[in-house]
C-alpha cells in the first residue's frame, strides 16, 4: 500500500516540478529548453532526485541545474503550498544527458537506408 502512495506523490511532484519551472524567471533555466527525465524520491519523503535533461546538450542541461540549485528553496515552498505535504522532500538536481543521447540515437536510425522491401 505505502508503495502505491509513493508512486503517486512521485508523478505528483513530477507534475508540479514542470508548472513551476515554466514559472522561474533565472535565465539559466529560462533559456534552455529543460525536460524532467526521472524524479526519484526517498520512502521517508526526505529527499527527491530530479534529473534534468536538456536538448542543447549537457552543458546547458549543468547550467540549468546551477539555475535550479539557487532557486531550490522558492521550488521547495511552492512545492509544498501546492502539494499539501506536511513534509516537502529536499531537492536534489542531477543533469543528464538522455535527451541528446537518445536525439542522437533517432539521427542514426533516420539515416539508415532500409527499403520497404526489406522489412
Amino acid at each position: 500500500m505505502a508503495g502505491h502512495r509513493i508512486e503517486r506523490t512521485t508523478e505528483d511532484i513530477k507534475r508540479e516540478l514542470t508548472a513551476i519551472f515554466r514559472e522561474l524567471k533565472d535565465p539559466r533555466v529560462q533559456q534552455a529548453f529543460i525536460s524532467i527525465v526521472h524524479v526519484d524520491v526517498t520512502n521517508d519523503l526526505s529527499y527527491c532526485t530530479v534529473e534534468i535533461s536538456a536538448i542543447e546538450g549537457m552543458e546547458r542541461a549543468k547550467e540549468a541545474v546551477k539555475g535550479l540549485k539557487s532557486a531550490s528553496g522558492f521550488i521547495r515552498r511552492e512545492l509544498g503550498h501546492r502539494l499539501r505535504l506536511r513534509y516537502v522532500p529536499e531537492l536534489i538536481f542531477k543533469a543528464t544527458d538522455s535527451i541528446e543521447y537518445s536525439a542522437n540515437i533517432s539521427r542514426i536510425l533516420n539515416s539508415l537506408d532500409i527499403s520497404e522491401s526489406e522489412e
